[in-house]
């Protein structure tokens, strides 16, 4: 009968297993690009070889090798948040924005490991705290002038702009615009505290291939924190600092 499906045609169920399966491998291959593109990135380090200004490489706990470790974190973050907001809309412009920002953090992340690797120094070290390289500008900020955190605690918030754990359990139960104008919201958080870092890197740091990176960072977030706000704004929301 028109109109009417039948309960025992297979065609339905077959339908969402081919749709199920089409989505799954589309992710799987975003998620193997972005790890083929961070491998990409550390060979292209090692054969770019960057080195300091005096001889040798910088010291473990050299701003340069500071820099490299705590925004590789914080990248790793940005990458996290981008893939949960793809899976919790259907809005092509955000799902663009997060594939942009997880496949450019990616490929920085990768560079910066790679120049770790490149020069002897640890990837992780408990001897300073995250920032520390800053100098008195550094150190944990959270979200909030002042450096208290919105929840009241750090919950997992090791630098400037990081989301908490709280946070982004948040993100991973929106769906739809709430999930879109809360990633909007923590990826600014994000970007002003990676302006941040990468700003007293270009100042600080003595590896000129490194500083170039930074000066690259600050360029690309503040251009995409232009557009967020603009984002936020058609969706009758703001950031939240």
């Amino acid at each position: 009968m028109t109109g009417t499906t039948d309960p025992t045609d297979p065609a339905p169920t077959a339908e969402r297993r081919r749709t199920a399966r089409v989505r799954w491998v589309a992710g799987g291959a975003v998620a193997l690009a972005l790890l083929f593109a961070g491998a990409a990135a550390v060979a292209s380090a090692r054969e770019d070889a960057p080195a300091p200004r005096s001889t040798g490489a910088p010291a473990a706990d050299s701003a340069d090798a500071g820099f490299a470790r705590d925004m590789a974190v914080h990248h790793q973050q940005a990458v996290e948040m981008s893939f949960i907001v793809r899976d919790r809309t259907e809005d092509e412009d955000v799902r663009r924005l997060a594939y942009d920002i997880a496949n450019t953090q990616a490929n920085q992340r990768g560079m910066l490991l790679g120049w770790l690797d490149l020069w002897g120094l640890p990837k992780v070290t408990g001897d300073d705290p995250p920032m520390a390289w800053m100098g008195s500008g550094g150190g944990h900020q959270g979200h909030q002038p002042g450096g208290q955190h919105a929840d009241g605690d750090a919950d997992g918030v090791l630098m400037a702009g990081m989301a908490s754990r709280a946070e982004l359990e948040r993100l991973a139960r929106l769906d739809g615009e709430q999930a879109e104008v809360f990633y909007l919201q923590l990826m600014t958080d994000h970007h002003k505290g990676g302006v941040a870092m990468a700003e007293a890197c270009a100042s600080r740091c003595t590896v000129p291939v490194e500083q170039r990176l930074a000066r690259g960072m600050v360029e690309g977030q503040q251009s995409e924190l232009g557009l967020m706000r603009d984002m936020l704004t058609e969706r009758k929301a703001r950031p939240r600092s």
